[in-house]
């Protein structure tokens, strides 16, 4: 055997030995998240797919979908908002395909309408025929999907800080290279086993500038459920197709005929006011716009009540609440 032969054995070992102790630490990590922070409400089967849904409230108060954004769960909107909508309202709120614990719908990266398909069904499943639905971020995309495609299971739309229109920024590297088909899964595994959640604390806690989390919001997500290969994965793909998405329906978006109220922040730097919500409002007809003045990507959490207070704008004039 020669000496090349006998590098090239060598380090075939060695880098099967890294892959395999690779995988061995992702599982371990993924075990340890699943077991600090386990599902928060019911696995119910939709067409035999798991869906992950919590729901809060009286069985009789008009009905509140919340679909969370990328990289995240139900554990964004259970932290406070949710809670705090329940006295008065069913609260559902949704993992979306792919992160939490709802099963990823494919390997291709769910599309927003596959997601809106899904969690309508959900919820319909859950006594929700015609709920209040309500998107924050990536979730935005998902929630206008819902009301375009089916505008017969929705009441009204509240967008919170919402992509909703095209834009011209170049995906990230970091989404380039988890979404890539060979890099992809190469690259994810080791994320998995070595990267800490205290890591992934940090870049969610900057997305709140520039406020900051609220006291036990960090710990509260479950970091490590956002670390799992799965999630990377699913939550990538999503994120590298978004803008084809979004731009194949935004031109619909007149279509919409329901009460719409739009928050947004003008210090959001990750996902603009200008570029999204204004144009937003202009498409569609009676939607209402409000302008958070110094707020950041996380209104749901820096101002609440501006939140609730725009759910219940929605849901009076949907004639689900009456009128004070």
């Amino acid at each position: 055997m020669t000496l090349a032969v006998k590098s090239l054995v060598i380090l075939t070992v060695l880098l099967a030995g890294l892959w395999a102790y690779a995988i061995h630490c992702a599982r371990a990590h993924e075990a340890r998240a699943e077991a600090a922070f386990p599902p928060e409400g019911e696995i119910i089967e939709v067409d035999g797919h798991p869906v992950h849904a919590v729901v809060m409230g009286p069985k009789d108060a008009p009905a509140v979908v919340l679909i969370h954004g990328a990289s995240g769960n139900t554990r964004d909107m259970t932290f406070d908002l949710a809670p705090k909508l329940a006295s008065d309202y069913r609260v559902i709120v949704f993992d979306r395909p792919g992160l939490g614990y709802t099963a990823r719908i494919n390997q291709s990266g769910a599309t927003i309408g596959q997601q809106a398909d899904l969690l309508q069904q959900a919820a319909s499943q859950l006594g929700a025929e015609r709920p209040i639905v309500l998107g924050h971020s990536y979730g935005g995309a998902v929630a206008l999907a819902w009301a375009l495609n089916h505008p017969e299971a929705i009441s009204g739309l509240v967008m919170l800080a919402g992509a909703a229109k095209p834009w011209e920024s170049a995906l990230s590297t970091y989404y380039k290279v988890l979404s890539h088909p060979l890099l992809g899964p190469l690259v994810i595994p080791f994320l998995t086993a070595f990267v800490d959640d205290s890591r992934v604390e940090q870049a969610v806690g900057e997305i709140f500038e520039p406020q900051t989390a609220p006291d036990g919001y960090l710990h509260h997500i479950g970091a490590g459920l956002t670390l799992r290969r799965h999630s990377l994965r699913a939550n990538a793909l999503q994120r590298a197709n978004l803008l084809a998405e979004v731009t194949a329906i935004h031109h619909r978006y007149g279509e919409i005929d329901l009460p719409v109220e739009i928050l947004h922040g003008t210090a959001d730097t990750t996902v603009g006011l200008h570029i999204h919500a204004a144009p937003l409002s202009r498409q569609i007809g009676g939607a209402i716009l409000t302008s958070l003045p110094g707020i950041g990507h996380m209104p749901q959490h820096a101002v609440p009540d501006q939140v609730i207070a725009a759910i219940l704008r929605v849901a009076v004039r949907a004639r689900l609440h009456p009128a004070d």
